[in-house]
């Protein structure tokens, strides 16, 4: 079923360091193929999100305002996610997405692999505009990143960790690892 037009509101920040228990949290493996391939910055994406599969178009409310972003998912069989992945040649990222529990809310903490080893990004969501104007970061949180188009999800994808490190150093963020 098409979830037509939801609007997502989140903010997202780098990690300061490993919350305690995080390796004891839910997690899944999220596979990002966003095409078209030559997009500076694509905005549809095919993913497998654990045992999940499904098509996704994601791009911002307000131009320029990555926190309030409009959302359209099919979801789609592992084979045809299987067969889509195989032909397409579009910019790819893997990482685990932890559920955290902060309070009354989940931190989704994600711990990129491969060619972006050492990233780590929390993200938060909201229900509305109020309460994520409200909301006041953990500790584990280093600095706010929502606008921080380097690691906007379809520009990060099909990069190396050594061509946003300088970014990420104006924030001071070191990169992190979990065995």
């Amino acid at each position: 079923m098409l979830k037509n037009n939801q609007i997502e509101y989140e903010k997202t920040y780098l990690l300061k360091f490993i919350p305690d228990n995080l390796i004891k949290a839910p997690y899944k493996e999220i596979i990002d193929i966003y095409i078209p391939k030559n997009s500076k910055h694509p905005k549809l994406r095919i993913r497998k999100n654990g045992d999940d599969y499904e098509i996704c178009k994601k791009y911002p409310v307000i131009l320029d305002d990555a926190s309030q972003q409009h959302e359209f998912t099919i979801p789609i069989t592992a084979n045809e996610f299987k067969e889509l992945s195989s032909n397409l040649t579009g910019k790819r990222a893997r990482k685990y997405r932890y559920y955290y529990k902060y309070k009354n809310k989940t931190a989704e903490i994600d711990v990129f692999k491969d060619d972006l080893t050492g990233l780590i990004l929390v993200d938060f969501e909201f229900t509305n505009e109020q309460e994520k104007d409200k909301f006041m970061p953990p500790e584990f949180c280093l600095a706010e990143v929502t606008q921080e188009k380097v690691v906007a999800g379809g520009m990060i994808v099909g990069k190396k960790y050594t061509e946003i490190e300088l970014i990420l150093t104006k924030y001071g963020y070191e990169p992190l690892f979990i065995d």
